[in-house]
């Protein structure tokens, strides 16, 4: 596992700061459940010691001693050896029957999972409070053209941590602008490797969607990871099993909903309206959720348990919002902030700022020139994608004549002629 080095300025939560249980007591799980994690871990790796089944399951050694003791009572285990005070052990035949038994239930035997109400204690503690101004946004967004109209949408709609609908045309930088939202949280937060719920492991930890960070402090408990505040972005892949509990199987496991893993940070529904889910499945699975800041998940053979649903949704669409959601729904989006399309002299910014990072050469009037192009042909509205997307298509004419890529007005009419449709 890698981990990102916290950056300066960035500090370890104070709200949640677990420390390391020595006790079954305070550990929060049943005794069983270690015991099923012991037996399967030894399964896996034939002889270990008290030290590194306390590293691999991640808890104290205190509670792997008292597990061995325990085992070595009922003649689960084997000593072969000591390394100091450190037994080295390994599985009697008994041992071995259980830890089978144990295995076609389930194959994990990694980290100790957390209790559910340690998790929802957590989540509610690191909840995200922010205090930013306009300055501070327009750092966050310093590589996006954005006016002050619309940072003074976006900073209350911030701190207010309600969901948010952002609306408007297409190309205009929806989806850009919801994506850097994250970069206002200036803090880092504690994700668990895992939950029990009912003698179940649900899986929540993901390396593909949390950013690991480096922890100095040895006293926290091992079973939380240090991330940065996550934030998932679905788009029309978005399936209706995505929001719930996923059995795996093979491995008797269950992995966390997206929603779950995005507690605590930014979840953003890109081109709402276009999933593979409709609208209105969506609103309905939600409403609740958005309402109370909970949501409710089940395991496969019935047992419901309520999550904390603590995280910031982001809907983003180039649809009508009326024509995706009732106003029962709508009424508890509170913020919708509409992005226009950009003015001249925004549009001139954008194209000054992609060709000074392409290293582009341009004629002077080649900004006018590109609007006078893209608003031909009965288009009304300037797009903050057109210029560069039409540098794309510039990059790939000069690669395909070989020949340095330019902005002449016969390139420029080339291009535009290839992006837009015939009207």
């Amino acid at each position: 596992m890698s981990f990102t080095p916290l950056a300066a300025g960035n500090s370890i939560p104070t709200s949640f700061s677990p420390r390391i249980p020595e006790t079954l007591e305070h550990l929060g799980i049943s005794e069983n459940l270690v015991l099923d994690l012991v037996v399967r871990r030894l399964l896996l790796e034939g002889t270990s010691s008290l030290s590194n089944l306390s590293k691999k399951l991640r808890v104290s050694i205190s509670i792997i001693d008292h597990m061995f003791r325990y085992m070595r009572a009922q003649q689960l285990v084997e000593v072969k050896g000591m390394s100091g005070n450190d037994y080295h052990f390994t599985l009697s035949a008994a041992g071995r029957q259980l830890a089978s038994e144990r295995f076609q239930i389930s194959q994990y035997a990694g980290s100790c999972p957390v209790s559910l109400n340690e998790y929802h204690s957590a989540t509610k503690a690191q909840s995200a409070r922010l205090q930013i101004d306009r300055r501070a946004l327009r750092q966050a967004f310093s590589d996006l053209i954005v006016t002050d109209r619309l940072l003074d949408q976006l900073g209350p709609a911030l701190i207010s941590q309600n969901s948010i609908f952002v609306y408007g045309p297409s190309g205009n930088g929806k989806t850009s602008l919801a994506e850097r939202m994250l970069r206002v949280y200036q803090d880092a937060i504690l994700i668990p490797y895992s939950v029990e719920v009912d003698n179940q492991i649900i899986s929540i930890y993901d390396p593909v969607v949390h950013t690991a960070l480096e922890i100095d402090d040895p006293e926290v408990d091992p079973r939380w990871v240090l991330c940065k505040r996550p934030c998932i972005v679905v788009g029309g892949e978005l399936i209706p099993s995505m929001l719930e509990l996923r059995l795996d199987e093979a491995s008797g496991i269950y992995s966390a909903p997206l929603q779950m893993k995005a507690n605590n940070g930014i979840f953003i529904v890109d081109d709402f309206g276009r999933q593979l889910m409709s609208p209105r499945d969506l609103l309905n699975r939600w409403i609740v959720p958005l309402d109370r800041r909970v949501d409710y998940l089940t395991l496969r053979y019935g047992v419901k348990f309520q999550i904390p649903f603590e995280l910031l949704v982001v809907f983003s669409t180039n649809l009508d919002p009326s024509d995706l959601a009732d106003e029962a729904f709508l009424r508890r989006i509170q913020n919708k902030i509409y992005v226009e399309s950009v003015s001249a002299p925004v549009f001139d910014q954008i194209f000054d700022r992609v060709i000074a990072a392409r290293r582009v050469p341009a004629e002077s009037d080649s900004a006018e020139y590109m609007r006078k192009l893209c608003l031909r042909e009965g288009r009304t509205e300037l797009r903050a994608c057109y210029p560069g997307d039409i540098c794309n298509i510039l990059e790939s004419i000069s690669r395909y004549e070989g020949r340095p890529i330019s902005m002449t007005k016969p390139d420029l009419e080339r291009a535009t002629s290839l992006y837009f449709a015939k009207t």
